[in-house]
C-alpha cells in the first residue's frame, strides 16, 4: 500500500482581529499564548502561528520584548514549528510588523501578498460591550483602512528575513495575491516549495464559497505547478468546512482562535487545542495522518533547527 499522506495543521493561537471582550478563552498574556501554543502542538498542530498582545488590555503588540517570553516558553516545552507574523495588525507600518521576525529570525514567518481593504467593522453588530476603549475603536476604524502590503513592502520583508534562512507562509486573500507571489517566484526572489496559505471569508478578500476555494486552488496549480504546498484557513463559521474540503483535495489546514472563536454554532471554543482536535478528527476520518513538526519541516524545506532564533 502507498504511504498515507501527511497533513500539516497550523494553529494561529491569538492573532490581532478578535478582541478580549469577544471571548474569555482568547489568549492575551505571554503565558496564556505560550501555553495555548504548546497545548495546540500536543493536540496535533505541527506549526503555531504567533502574535503577541499587551497583557494589560490585549491590544496587538509587535515588539520583540512582547514575543520573547512567548518564544522562550514554547522552545523549552515543544519542538513545534514557530511561525512569527509579519502581518501584525492592519494599523501598523511594515517596519513595526517586521520587528519580531527580524529580531528572532524564525524558521517560518507569515507574509501577506498584497494590499487590501480589511473590514472588521461588521463585528460591531454582534458585540456592543467592550472592556477596553481600543476594541470598538479599532473595529470602527477598519471602515477606512487599507492593509498596506506594496511590492516594496513585500520585497523588504523577503530581503530582511530571507538571508537568515527564514521561509514564508505566503498569505493570499484573493486571486491577485497569487499573481503577486508568482511575480516574486518568477523573478527568483522566493524559492519553492512555496507554502501558500489561501485565506477565505474576511471582508476585503475572497469569500468562503466552495467555488472560491476551487478557484484559488486551480489558479495556484496553473501558476506554480508542483512547486507549492497548499493550505487553507476559513474565517469564522467557515473554518472547519473549508478545512475539510481542502484536506480532501490534498491540502493542509489552519485553525485557531485568530481565525475563529467558535467550536460550533453558538458555542465558543474553550481553547485552540479544541479546534485542533476537531480538525484532526476530520483529517483522520478521511484516512489521512497528521504531520509531526519534523515532517512539516521536511515538506516545507524549513531550516530544521527547531528554534525560533538562528
Amino acid at each position: 500500500m502507498s504511504q498515507t499522506r501527511k497533513v500539516i495543521i497550523t494553529c494561529a493561537v491569538t492573532g490581532s482581529i478578535h478582541t478580549p471582550s469577544m471571548s474569555a478563552h482568547l489568549p492575551v498574556s505571554a503565558v496564556e499564548i505560550a501555553d495555548a501554543a504548546v497545548e495546540a502542538a500536543e493536540a496535533g498542530a505541527a506549526i503555531v502561528h504567533l502574535h503577541a498582545r499587551n497583557p494589560l488590555d490585549g491590544r496587538p503588540d509587535q515588539s520583540a520584548e512582547a514575543f520573547a517570553p512567548i518564544i522562550d516558553r514554547i522552545e523549552k516545552r515543544s519542538d513545534v514549528v514557530m511561525n512569527i507574523t509579519t502581518g501584525g495588525s492592519p494599523f501598523m507600518t511594515v517596519e513595526q510588523r517586521l520587528r519580531p521576525a527580524a529580531h528572532f529570525k524564525p524558521e517560518l514567518a507569515s507574509l501577506n501578498m498584497g494590499s487590501m481593504n480589511f473590514g472588521l467593522f461588521p463585528m460591531l453588530e454582534r458585540y456592543q460591550h467592550f472592556r477596553h476603549p481600543w476594541e470598538a475603536r479599532m473595529l470602527a476604524d477598519s471602515r477606512d483602512v487599507v492593509f498596506k502590503n506594496t511590492y516594496q513592502d513585500i520585497a523588504h520583508v523577503i530581503e530582511t528575513l530571507g538571508g537568515h534562512g527564514t521561509r514564508f507562509e505566503f498569505e493570499c486573500y484573493d486571486t491577485a495575491h497569487l499573481h503577486n507571489l508568482h511575480y516574486f517566484w518568477r523573478e527568483g526572489l522566493v524559492k519553492g516549495p512555496l507554502f501558500i496559505q489561501t485565506v477565505f471569508g474576511l471582508l476585503g478578500g475572497i469569500g468562503s464559497h466552495p467555488d472560491e476555494v476551487l478557484h484559488l486552488k486551480r489558479t495556484a496549480d496553473r501558476l506554480f505547478g508542483t512547486d507549492y504546498v497548499w493550505s487553507v484557513l476559513g474565517a469564522g463559521a467557515a473554518q472547519l468546512r473549508i478545512a475539510a474540503m481542502a484536506a480532501a483535495m490534498g491540502g493542509h489546514v489552519r485553525v485557531g482562535l485568530e481565525d475563529s472563536l467558535w467550536a460550533g454554532p453558538g458555542r465558543l471554543a474553550k481553547s485552540n487545542a479544541e479546534q485542533v482536535v476537531q480538525v484532526r478528527h476530520i483529517i483522520e476520518g478521511l484516512g489521512l495522518e497528521v504531520a509531526t513538526p519534523d515532517e512539516a519541516r521536511a515538506l516545507l524545506a524549513l531550516r530544521g533547527d527547531g528554534s525560533a532564533a538562528a
